[in-house]
């Protein structure tokens, strides 16, 4: 099933080529001795460095080089690895030559690639090829997470891009966030249907493990996270996973996350958290205004024309967005930390284990039941959200340092020294 060849003719196994003249080696070796560079001494005889590099590590025992003939797949071989590149390896041409060689054929990863070449870039191409289906004003709004490194109050901090694109008008929506949990895309989601005014009747969303538990290729069923379902019944949505590995067929928000992170956040910092929520908002405005490349308007001229009155009106009392539950240790410092923001707690819960529950406004924190510390929920990194009154009684108070002539004990268990000579004075009269 294996034939063998070179560039001119046919050969047998046992055949070698002619790679370098016996004259040529001796030269080369005969530099390397005086100490010359592989990249020199190509450039000197006129070969290539890769060749000069295995002469160098002795790895040719004889003045010329020989290499086995390069071996190629007779038709019925290469027939067989078609199919089965195309069958069961699943384009994968490494798979093809491991269950080649299992059946007996000596053939190499690159004689396969060789083989299956055209049907590998047809198999490319269909993948990437995309039709642009276009939707109707109010049907449908895509939805991604992209992730960056930005820099806030001087520190690079991660950074996660929830995107939200119309896909009639190409409204778009951009919110950061410290984490990609569920809540924080149902945040998201909830944010942007009240920027536009309204929910879109579909939404696309990709097959991200928060939102998608199960999506079988095969017979195009999904199974939703239990939240996010509950989340989209109650916002009157119905939303759509794309295919597995096809993130192309939401391209729309694709385009709008490499926007955002290009366009929105590039060489730019910020003093704050807050400060990048603030020019986020700023930015999406200005996006609206720009004539979008592929309908030639500007989003928000088209989104007034046709499809704000196309989408569908808010929920009345919609579920909170966030409904996290943590189990956490007090640390020292009489602090919780909770997605990378610290709340306090009663300093007599030091190494104490206490339930916080995240809310979409509020952060509350229970001991055995009993609420202990109510705080507003904040969205800076490494922010500290301190009640005064949890660290009441203590005798110096976290991250505060002491006075100069702060005493280390307290004062009522310091004696004067007039003390200590009245002692004395009496123990020299007796």
């Amino acid at each position: 099933m294996v034939q063998e060849r070179d560039s001119d003719a046919m050969t047998t196994c046992g055949d070698a080529v002619p790679m370098v003249e016996a004259e040529t080696v001796g030269a080369l070796r005969v530099l390397a001795g005086r100490g010359w560079g592989a990249r020199a001494i190509a450039r000197e005889l006129g070969i290539s460095r890769n060749t000069v590099r295995r002469y160098l590590r002795g790895g040719q025992s004889a003045e010329r080089q020989e290499r086995p003939a390069r071996r190629i797949l007779d038709p019925d071989a290469r027939a067989v690895a078609k199919q089965m590149f195309t069958g069961v390896a699943e384009g994968n041409a490494v798979v093809v030559t491991r269950e080649l060689q299992r059946a007996g054929v000596e053939v190499g990863v690159r004689t396969v690639q060789r083989v299956v070449r055209d049907e590998r870039m047809a198999r490319r191409a269909e993948e990437l090829a995309t039709v642009r289906y276009e939707r109707g004003p109010g049907e449908q709004m895509q939805i991604d997470f992209g992730e960056k490194l930005v820099t806030i109050g001087g520190e690079p901090v991660r950074t996660y891009l929830f995107v939200a694109v119309l896909s009639y008008s190409r409204r778009i929506f951009v919110r950061a966030f410290l984490r990609q949990r569920q809540d924080d895309w149902r945040e998201g989601l909830a944010c942007a249907f009240r920027h536009f005014g309204g929910t879109t009747r579909e939404l696309l969303i990709d097959n991200a493990r928060a939102l998608v538990t199960e999506h079988d290729a095969q017979t195009r069923t999904v199974r939703l996270a239990p939240g996010f379902a509950s989340f989209c019944r109650d916002w009157g949505v119905e939303p759509h996973a794309c295919a597995p590995y096809r993130a192309r067929t939401k391209g729309k928000t694709e385009a709008g996350v490499k926007y955002g992170k290009r366009n929105a956040l590039a060489g730019r910092s910020f003093e704050s958290f807050a400060h990048l929520a603030g020019h986020l908002l700023e930015w999406i405005h200005e996006a609206d205004l720009r004539v979008h490349g592929t309908t030639g308007e500007r989003p928000t001229d088209r989104f007034e024309r046709e499809e704000r009155a196309a989408l569908r009106p808010l929920p009345a009392n919609p579920l909170a967005m966030r409904e996290q539950r943590h189990r956490r240790s007090v640390g020292n410092d009489a602090l919780v930390a909770v997605d990378g923001v610290f709340y306090s707690v009663p300093h007599r819960l030091v190494r104490e284990r206490v339930d916080v529950a995240l809310g979409d406004e509020r952060v509350r924190i229970f001991r055995s039941g009993v609420l202990v510390a109510d705080h507003a929920r904040s969205i800076e990194p490494r922010a500290r959200v301190v009640d005064p009154a949890h660290w009441e009684g203590l005798w110096r108070k976290p991250d505060s340092p002491p006075m100069p002539n702060t005493p280390t004990a307290p004062t009522s268990l310091a004696r004067n020294l007039s003390v200590y000579a009245a002692h004395i004075a009496q123990a020299g009269e007796s």
